[in-house]
């Protein structure tokens, strides 16, 4: 099985891209499943309803998200009754949503668990444990297992990519919106990367304007960061699962360029 892992959409440069290009990738790569990070898709803050239906409408399979998912507030309501729009799995109980899906791609069991960090990050449980929670609730069937750790810290991340190594097929990271060159096949099977990086506007600082930012580190006086336009490139992950074991057999970082 081949699956398209996309990271952080963000705003309008990413979100115009990937509508482009979604169905030229799916078909270049044969791919079997899309899984998008949106957390950031509107304005660089969240995600709307009429977006989402957009997005999946145009062949993104699965949605992840991470700490902006709640900042529109009609997200709420949908996220309740779209299974396939995920926040982080280890938000406390009783947070709208559900942070694992599950499904079937060709006849094959399929699961996307989204966790979130707590390193530099806001409150959220032991996503440790939460992921152990998560697995326990999969049939032995669903071999193929798709893991993104949204999360600021390097080492967080790689410690959840062998925490899981040999029960997931896939640990990615999100969040910090620049791609890593550390993609690799853990020991027992599990593919990793640290982060996929951002699709999006790479003319500002992660994706928004440069001077909005550096307004934030040298004033105390704040204005809302507004996206980024220019230079705009698709980062993802194209990984092959071998379906009978679950185990990754490669993984490939895609960072490609897109005139608008």
């Amino acid at each position: 099985m081949k699956v398209l892992m996309i990271g952080d959409v963000v705003a309008r440069p990413g979100r115009l891209a990937l509508l482009e290009r979604i169905q030229d990738l799916r078909e270049q790569h044969s791919i079997d499943l899309a899984v998008m990070n949106a957390e950031n898709v509107a304005g660089g803050f969240s995600i709307t309803p009429s977006l989402a239906d957009q997005l999946f409408d145009s062949g993104i399979d699965v949605m992840t998200s991470g700490n902006h998912i709640f900042d529109k507030r009609e997200v709420i309501p949908y996220i309740e009754r779209q299974p396939r729009l995920l926040r982080p799995a280890n938000y406390p109980p009783g947070t709208p949503g559900s942070g694992l899906w599950t499904g079937e791609v060709r006849g094959t069991p399929v699961a996307v668990l989204n966790l979130i960090g707590r390193v530099f990050m806001g409150p959220a449980d032991d996503p440790f444990r939460a992921a152990d929670q998560s697995l326990a609730k999969l049939s032995a069937e669903t071999k193929v297992r798709l893991v993104d750790m949204h999360a600021e810290a390097t080492s967080e991340k790689s410690a959840m990519g062998w925490y899981l190594d040999g029960r997931v097929s896939a640990v990615v990271g999100t969040h910090t919106h620049v791609q890593t060159a550390d993609e690799r096949i853990l020991h027992k099977g599990t593919a990793y990367l640290t982060d996929i990086g951002m699709t999006g506007s790479y003319a500002g600082v992660i994706g928004m304007k440069h001077e909005d930012v550096i307004a934030r580190f040298t004033s105390a006086v704040h204005r809302r960061a507004e996206h980024s336009a220019g230079e705009v490139r698709i980062c993802a992950a194209v990984i092959d699962v071998d379906e009978t074991t679950g185990r990754a057999r490669e993984i490939s970082r895609l960072s490609l360029t897109h005139e608008q």
